[in-house]
This record gives C-alpha cells, structure tokens and sequence, in this order.
C-alpha cells in the first residue's frame, strides 16, 4: 500500500526545483525510490525563469535584429530593423512558457514525485520541516541554487535597479539607456543583446578586461565585438555612487588614471556575480559544513553529513546549467549505490559565453596551464581560413587547442566563434573519450562546414612533425618511387 503524501521515510528529500533538484527527483523516481521535492517559488529555477532560457531567447531577438542592419554582408540591403520592443519581450515569455511544462509540478507528480511548495528548513539531520509537514529521508539533497550578488554601492539600494531576476518579468519597455554593472557572462551578453535591439549601454567592469577567465585574446575579440555593437565598455572601473533624480539615474564612475565621470541611463542592470542560497535551510542544525561560496562536499557531493548531498549552484562556482545536471545524476547513482560512489570528474567541463562572437571553452585554457605551470604547446588557427565561415561572413574568431608539450593529448581548447558552443562539443567528446588531436586529423569532415577549423590544428600540428630528418628521408623514398 503507497504511503500518505508527507509520511513514512523516503528515499530522497530533494529541497530545489531547479536544474538539479528536477533531475535526482526524476532519476530517484524512475529508478523505483520514494521521493519528495520541495520548491519555493517557480519550478524550473533560476535557468527557465531567470537565466539561460529568456536570456538565449533575447539574444536570439538580437541576433537577428543585427542581421537585419548589416544585411550588406551578405549581399542585401541594410536597414534599420522595425522593432517592437513588447513583441520582443513577449516572444521571450512566450517561449519560456513552451518549455515550462516540462518542469512543472504536474509533470513531477505524474513521475510519482511528492511536490511540495514552501520553504524548506533542517530540523535535524535526519528531517526537514515544510509547510506544516515533517519529511523524514534516508537521503536528502540540498539544490536551492544561488542569487545575484548586489555590491555594496551607495545609493544603489535606493535606485531601481535589475538583476536577472527581475529583468525578464519587470521590463515592459526598451531603457533608452542602460548601465550595466560587470563584464562576466551575463553582463556582456545582455549588454550587447540590448544594444542591438536599440539601447545605448554603457558596461562598467571592475576588473582589468571583460570575461576575466578566458584568455586575453578571447576576451579581447568580445571587447571589439561590443564596442562595434555600440556597446562602450570600460574596464579597470569602480562605480561609486548611484543618484536617483526622477526617472533618471546617474552613476558616477572612477577609472584608473581617469577622473570621475557621470554616466546617466534609465536603467540599471547589476551582472556581478552569485550568491549560494543557503541562509534559511537551518544547515547548523543539521550539521552541514558551508562557506560563503556555498555548501561544502566531496568529490562524491556528500556534505559533512554523508548522507546529506549537494548539487548545483548552491556548492559554488562553477556555476553552469550542465553541471548541475551532472551533479544530479552522480548523486542518483550514488545513493542507489552506495558501495560505489562516484566522483565529480570536472576535469572536462565545457563552458560557454553566447556573446556575438560566442566564446566556448573546455579544459584548460592559456592562463589556466601558465598556472599550473604546465608543459603545453598550441596551436591556433583563424576562422578566416574556413570557407564556410567565409562564405557565411562569419569569418571573426579563431579555434586554439592546447597539448601537452611534445604528445598527443588535449589539455583543453578556446573557440571564439559564431557556432562556438556547438564546435567545443567535438573536442569535449574526444577528450572524454581520451582521443587525442591525432585522431581529429584522421576524421572526414562534410565540406564546407565549420567544423574544419578542428582538423585544420590537426593538420598543422602534423606539419610540426616534418622535421629535416624526415623530409630527407621521404624525398628519398620519393626518388626511389620514381625509379
């Protein structure tokens, strides 16, 4: 006989419906366990409501609205695109919500999953209160994800300012004028989304150069990519004073050997980073560890509670969609196997900006093996050499893998590329599968396709084995041939 809803010992308490807590609930159901979700505010979490998908979907907007003003490239008039700025936003919504079902409470249900709404909280190790219920687990997950990270600027709290969170539900029209506070992902894509669609954007980073972790020439691409987007972007920069004067606000900015200057927008767009969401979970109660970046686990996710886990934002950066659904699935097969528990291998993580160009990354990058103070060898080559890239116009970026010096293993790759985010695949692949550049040469490839670019590097690493010795000796063998 099936338990109460809320009674008995389950299996898995997952607290998080976001990417994370969706998938353990749907993997622990499938596989036959008990489990309960608790959700908070909107399933789907931060990435369908907030984040990767309105997000994609304005850039997408954007993308074609740049298209559009410079159709010259590709052999059509340009003009200014006739743009509706509520249509924009309501396509946005609109496609959010075709994909909303999928992580909706009714669909959970259905999988057998026991959703609960409210918040959740330890009352032990062993319990966790939410909304009048006391659910007891074997397991339990903690993914409740993170949040924006609000600097402390004065009178930026009495502005009105954005976040992600509040972007993409809030805006109803197009800011003649935007700031936007930080130069990582979020802040340069929406910037320059913005920017094509109309608005002037002013970008302020605080740190030497935009997309700080990718290599200097990557982030330099983007840079130059903005500012032609209308985009101005200044780095080394604290923004130090926010003035809020009717509809208008002022911000004054202070760059290095630079005075202070005002900047006036409608609005404000704060892109400085996350926080983990961990405050109201009563984690001392339950005896878990945690540090500000978030809840501490092993390299199995277990907390100082091993049989508590976390998955996702809420354990730190990396914060990205696709190791959250890792982590998911490692703590599924965990729990069900807890005589063969697995590790987080984070050693190939792909990762990518959707910028205009995208810039996509897998393993080490450049400063990553200068750190590490590896032995490394690289080889670059420019999109321009493509001819489907040529042929598209898409001929901005290039594609650099490294290796380790003096063998055929992939430490990691960089593309900076229109179609980035789909080219870093193949690498991930063959680094997943320990395959080394060697076996990228010896692969055919459909003609013309954007893909070349990899076998390219493969044919200019070969060229780097032809050595004097060898050249002499097949140029030996060719006389022999034609004898």
């Amino acid at each position: 006989m099936a338990a109460t809803k809320g009674e008995g010992i389950y299996n898995v308490v997952v607290i998080g419906g976001g990417t994370a807590g969706l998938v353990t609930a749907a993997g622990t159901a499938g596989l036959g366990g008990r489990v309960a979700l608790i959700e908070r505010g909107r399933m789907g979490g931060e990435c369908l409501n907030t984040g990767c998908v309105p997000s994609k979907a304005l850039l997408s907007s954007a993308r074609l609205a740049s298209h559009i003003q410079n159709a010259r490239s590709w052999g059509l008039d340009s003009q200014e695109p006739k743009l509706d700025f509520l249509r924009v936003l309501t396509r946005m919504r609109e496609k959010r919500a075709q994909l909303a079902p999928h992580d909706s409470a009714e669909r959970f249900e259905s999988l057998g999953v026991d959703v609960f709404r409210g918040e959740a909280r330890f009352v032990s190790p062993r319990e966790v209160a939410v909304e009048g219920h006391r659910l007891r687990a074997r397991n339990f997950v903690i993914a409740t994800g993170s949040r924006p990270s609000i600097p402390v600027i004065d009178g930026l709290n009495r502005a009105k300012f954005y976040t992600n969170e509040t972007l993409f539900d809030e805006l109803r029209e197009r800011p003649q004028r935007m700031f936007v506070l930080g130069g990582s992902s979020a802040g340069t894509e929406l910037a320059q989304a913005f920017a094509r669609l109309g608005t002037r954007v002013t970008l302020v980073e605080r740190g030497p150069r935009i997309l700080i972790n990718e290599d200097a020439d990557a982030s330099g691409l983007v840079h130059e990519s903005l500012e032609r987007d209308g985009v101005r972007v200044i780095t080394g920069a604290d923004t130090q004073v926010v003035v809020q004067q009717g509809s208008l606000l002022r911000v004054w900015v202070e760059a290095e050997g630079r005075d202070r200057e005002p900047v006036d927008c409608e609005v404000i767009l704060v892109a400085t980073g996350r926080l983990p969401n961990i405050e109201e979970l009563g984690l001392e109660t339950a005896g878990v560890a945690f540090t500000a970046e978030g809840v501490t686990v092993n390299e199995k996710l277990q907390t100082s509670q091993r049989h508590i886990y976390a998955a996702g934002d809420v354990v730190g950066p990396p914060r990205f969609t696709h190791l959250a659904d890792v982590h998911a699935r490692t703590i599924v097969r965990n729990i069900l196997t807890p005589w063969w528990r697995e590790r987080v291998d984070m050693s190939v993580l792909p990762s990518c900006v959707f910028t205009s160009p995208q810039v996509a990354r897998v393993g080490w990058n450049e400063q990553e093996a200068v750190r590490r103070g590896a032995a490394y060898e690289v080889f670059k080559q420019p999109m321009e050499s493509v001819d489907r890239a040529v042929v598209e116009s898409e001929e901005v970026g290039f594609a650099k893998l490294l290796l380790a010096k003096g063998q055929d293993r992939i430490l990691g790759a960089t593309i900076v590329s229109e179609r980035a985010g789909e080219l870093i695949a193949e690498v991930t692949l063959a680094m997943t599968a320990k395959l080394g550049l060697s076996a990228i040469g010896r692969t055919i490839y459909a003609y013309p396709s954007f893909s070349e670019v990899l076998r390219q590097i493969a044919d200019q690493k070969q060229r780097t084995r032809l050595t004097p010795f060898r050249r002499k000796l097949l140029s030996a063998l060719y006389r022999r041939a034609r004898a």
